[in-house]
């Protein structure tokens, strides 16, 4: 679609929708915290359905966990999180505003008070949000809310090794919360401090893993056709081995563009065998493989397709979002994929002060609601407004209930992209819309 579109009319609409609320926001909000609608759950519980059908479901050697969210803190250490998960952070001495220095566009001045040269020098900042366990507050009760779902993977391998020795090569994946003690949430959803992951580590000879990282290259790009993600605003960018994680050595950061600019949408990387033989040395159990026909143990290498919900829904709303005009008047749209919809069918009487027009709406509402599940009753407003309301949340179909359909039983089915309506039997409303 390729329709340039700014950040305030995305969030303005999930406002006004139903899709996505400030945090707290009746307390007058807290930053980086952010609360799902009723459209907006639904919106992103597809995706993840999605993720987890196309990259789960649909393969025979992935196995899915469920860690908790408070690990013991060795975990963190090992993985080095503890000495290495931090930002760049520096404070203006005017205002006392905290920035990450990386993110400056104006490394002298000051976004907050305009101030110049007012920054201290920059200190790392570790963006783990530290907690305690149990009823004593002193360092050895010190947990962390876990910074990435990939180390509940980790060290649940040996785990599913012993459990259900499956082949090589053989995936392990987690859909979950994750926190960062960001230290200037930015753009909407898209930098906050509580969020969504689906991460994939997947285990590889490490002869192999080449092959293994560009099939899952390819993966991502069908992934992302499959959300409706507009491909044009989608570039890879080769990251070079100075701004790469510590552990990786590949790394390819599918970028998107934006509203605020091109920025990460989500990662593959090549984690070689950095985490397993760091959980070795910390456990001193052993993390190898042994390959069923025989040969030699070694410790698997790894890929991870790492995917953060809330930017694929910001890209997906940003791909699906268009304006037009029908009947000479200004349209918005979101033209999602109907797989992703958070309403799939609208049905209305054509006349909400019509007893026979709505019992006749309830009634093919009820049939479609047992077929679709996520189907929207709507008798707001007159018809017009009512399409206008579908449109803009993404709506593909909408059912009308007039007054022929009181005389033939017909009804009229309009879609959302094209506004076309077409008549058909009330009994081959669900037929028809699955062959759409």
């Amino acid at each position: 679609m390729n329709q340039e579109v700014n950040l305030e009319t995305i969030v303005s609409l999930c406002k006004r929708r139903g899709f996505i609320y400030q945090g707290s926001e009746i307390y007058g909000g807290l930053a980086g915290t952010w609360d799902y609608g009723p459209l907006g759950v639904r919106l992103k519980r597809n995706i993840i359905d999605q993720w987890l059908k196309f990259f789960v479901d649909g393969w025979s050697d992935m196995y899915q966990v469920d860690a908790a969210i408070l690990m013991n803190p060795k975990v963190w250490e090992a993985s080095g999180h503890v000495s290495t998960f931090t930002d760049p952070l520096v404070e203006c001495s005017n205002c006392h505003g905290r920035f990450r220095a990386d993110h400056l566009k104006d490394k002298d001045k000051c976004p907050t008070c305009g101030q110049e040269d007012t920054f201290s020098k920059p200190r790392q900042f570790n963006m783990m949000f530290k907690t305690n366990v149990g009823p004593v507050d002193d360092e050895d009760s010190t947990s962390y809310l876990r910074p990435e779902t990939a180390q509940g993977i980790f060290t649940n391998y040996k785990n599913v090794l012993d459990s259900f020795y499956p082949d090589l090569p053989f995936g392990i994946a987690q859909v979950g919360k994750a926190f960062r003690n960001e230290i200037s949430p930015r753009d909407f959803v898209f930098r906050s401090r509580e969020f969504e992951q689906m991460e994939i580590e997947y285990f590889v000879d490490p002869a192999k893993w080449e092959e293994s990282f560009e099939h899952w290259r390819k993966d991502v790009h069908a992934f992302l056709d499959k959300l409706g993600i507009d491909q044009a605003r989608v570039h890879e960018l080769e990251v070079p081995e100075d701004d790469r994680a510590h552990y990786s050595k590949r790394t390819i950061d599918f970028e998107f563009d934006y509203p605020h600019g091109r920025d990460e949408l989500l990662g593959l990387a090549y984690r070689t065998d950095f985490d397993l033989t760091n959980i070795a040395k910390a456990t001193g159990k052993g993390m190898e493989y042994r390959p069923k026909g025989g040969g030699e143990a070694f410790v698997p290498h790894v890929i991870e397709p790492s995917f953060g919900v809330e930017r694929l829904v910001m890209a997906v709303l940003v791909s699906a979002y268009a304006e037009d005009e029908v009947g000479g008047e200004k349209r918005s749209v979101l033209k999602l994929p109907a797989h992703l919809a958070p309403v799939r069918v609208a049905v209305s009487p054509l006349l909400k002060n019509k007893p026979e027009l709505v019992a006749k709406a309830q009634e093919v509402y009820k049939s479609l609601q047992k077929e679709f599940k996520n189907v929207m009753y709507d008798d707001n407003g007159n018809i017009g407004k009512r399409y206008r309301r579908q449109d803009e949340i993404g709506t593909p179909y909408c059912v009308t209930i007039d007054f022929d359909t009181l005389e033939d039983d017909t009804v009229t089915i309009r879609d959302r992209d094209t506004t076309k309506q077409e008549r058909v039997l009330a009994s081959s409303i669900a037929d028809k819309l699955k062959a759409r």
